[in-house]
């Protein structure tokens, strides 16, 4: 675990020479220009945003460690919070600086807190305790998850409720919003998560061999790859928890039929070392379409049971795909032709704010301040690595009962 001493000291020497603090004796709740800082720090990208109460963005600063990363498969968690530690300072002082604001002028500071890796997130909220002790500015804890699914109300016009799809490398659920801080959990994966699997899958395949794939996330990889092929049926996948009439998902029989397809082809192929399967990019587009596929399926009933639970208006109803696996583009359009049969809109936030940014954790802080969110004292805040999201009703899913065809996707597809 991180010492707090020397994360203080590291701090403590820090010279705000460009940042003027001012105490705030009351909060500008009522002002248009409350002015949000977000820090973001759950897993292994350092963003930090300023954004005010109608949503314009000031500037923003998002450092990757996806390249450093890449060398290890997958997020290294004792890196990753090294290089939070290394970059927290300068995202936010860079920040700071496109805005061409001083400090004083920032009313308050959203960070997430919940969930994540804990070291990464200890280093966000360390660093938003010490800015909000000498510069004296409120907190705004954030949930992560919660930020991801309304996000998209900055670019688009979407009244609650909705349902929010957020798929990613760590998560993959689904739940209905009712308000800033009303959700309801309709379901969620048992095992995997999809980027997760997308990311394995590309590591087995050795894309990274590939000049064009080398600097790219694996499941970015495995989309571009699939691109390539002339179909997607090459290749046989089970469709995962068909017989399980709820809304969770399942990736890991998805993952280990992919493995027998390729131990197959390598014997096949007699391959060696780093080279690569002829049907790469078959391969790739059938496993992207066994995921899309698994996903729709489980969203369809979710949009079902919305409705007829009148937790939804089935008149302008509304799917909100958030996560760094909504970027895909693929798998959002096998989800919009699912929401064109439905009657849905279908919608994402911009792409570079599906994957983790500063610009959902300040967005999410000003949702809070525009609710009416009391701010609170910080220090009786405890980081939850692992927080579950709004209220449990899968059991209500699951009495519901609600068929939904498993070859409704491909037939959808065909005729888009």
């Amino acid at each position: 675990m991180l010492s707090k001493c020397i994360l203080c000291h590291r701090f403590n020497r820090i010279k705000p020479t460009s940042f003027n603090p001012m105490h705030i004796p009351s909060y500008r709740y009522a002002n248009n220009n409350f002015i949000v800082l977000g820090i973001e720090t759950s897993c292994d990208d350092t963003g930090t945003a300023i954004i005010d109460k109608k949503g314009n963005l000031f500037a923003e600063t998002l450092l990757s460690q996806n390249v450093i990363h890449l060398r290890y498969g997958g997020v290294n968690p004792l890196i990753a919070r090294d290089l939070h530690r290394d970059n927290i300072e300068r995202a936010v002082n860079e920040t700071v600086m496109k805005a061409k604001l001083q400090f004083q002028d920032i009313d308050a500071i959203a960070v997430t807190v919940k969930p994540g890796l804990l070291f990464s997130l200890q280093i966000g909220v360390k660093y938003a305790k010490y800015l909000s002790k000498i510069y004296h500015k409120p907190l705004i804890p954030i949930h992560h998850m919660e930020a991801h699914a309304l996000v998209a109300r900055m670019y688009n016009n979407i009244d609650f409720p909705f349902l929010a799809l957020l798929i990613s490398g760590g998560h993959c659920l689904l739940t209905c919003v009712r308000g800033t801080d009303d959700f309801l959990l309709l379901g969620d994966t048992l095992d995997n998560a999809p980027g997760e699997v997308l990311d394995k899958v590309a590591r087995r395949m050795k894309l990274r061999n590939i000049p064009d794939y080398s600097q790219l996330p694996g499941g970015r990889a495995v989309e571009l790859a699939a691109e390539k092929a002339k179909t997607f049926e090459v290749f046989e996948f089970p469709l995962p928890l068909h017989k399980q009439r709820d809304c969770n998902f399942s990736f890991s029989g998805l993952k280990d039929a992919f493995s027998r397809h390729l131990y197959k082809k390598e014997s096949e192929h007699n391959i060696k070392g780093d080279e690569i399967i002829p049907e790469v990019n078959e391969l790739c587009a059938s496993f992207q379409y066994a995921v899309a596929k698994h996903i729709v399926h489980r969203a369809e009933r979710a949009l079902k049971f919305c409705i007829l639970r009148n937790y939804i208006p089935v008149d302008n109803s509304t799917l909100v795909v958030s996560g760094g696996v909504a970027s895909n583009n693929f798998i959002f359009k096998c989800l919009q032709c699912m929401g064109n049969a439905m009657k849905c809109n279908v919608l994402r936030p911009p792409p570079k704010l599906c994957t983790d940014n500063g610009i959902m954790i300040a967005w999410n802080g000003i949702e809070k301040i525009n609710s009416g969110y009391p701010l609170t004292d910080m220090e009786l805040i405890d980081i939850d690595p692992i927080a579950p999201l709004g209220v449990n009703v899968k059991d209500e899913v699951r009495y519901d009962n609600i068929h939904v065809k498993s070859t409704r996707l491909k037939n959808m597809f065909i005729s888009a």
